[in-house]
């Protein structure tokens, strides 16, 4: 399935093998874990989901968001979306924080711009998107899902 240039929110889903120490930008150094990293972000500029899972997929030369840093460090496997003009990865963000097994591994992390406490976490083990669902129904504004209409979609690293 091909991801369409529209905007959205998004969720890439990464396996780490290093247990390295990286420097993230001005946000400061980070204890690399074995194990998966869940990245919430959205995409409403021009090209959307495509442009910015595109972005993501291939590791950057020149970092610019906190993620750049990780990439370098990390493999991509999954990338959940969702298309709409309304940015859901605060929400998301709440969910992700009651998913079972879910820690933050850097404070601020893609979250210097806003009030969640990051929005990067950490599993040991590979997440599933059904204990992140759930989660998302109790954060739904109005009773409307937030994953409503959401994609989950294997990926590689470019």
């Amino acid at each position: 399935m091909a991801i369409e240039p529209k905007p959205g929110t998004y969720a890439l889903i990464l396996s780490c093998a290093s247990s390295a120490r990286i420097r993230v930008g001005r946000l400061g150094t980070m204890q690399l874990q074995r194990g998966y990293y869940v990245y919430l972000g959205s995409a409403l500029g021009p090209g959307g989901l495509r442009a910015r899972i595109a972005h993501h997929q291939k590791p950057s030369t020149r970092p610019h968001w906190h993620i750049d840093y990780l990439r370098a460090h990390t493999r991509l496997h999954f990338v959940w979306l969702s298309y709409g003009g309304i940015r859901h990865e605060h929400e998301w963000a709440r969910a992700m924080q009651k998913v079972k097994d879910a820690t933050i591994p850097l404070p601020r992390f893609g979250a210097s711009d806003c009030s969640c406490p990051s929005h990067l976490y950490f599993f040991k083990r590979c997440p599933t998107p059904i204990g992140f669902r759930a989660e998302c129904l109790f954060e739904a504004a109005a009773g409307e899902s937030l994953t409503q209409g959401s994609v989950f979609l294997p990926m590689q690293d470019v």
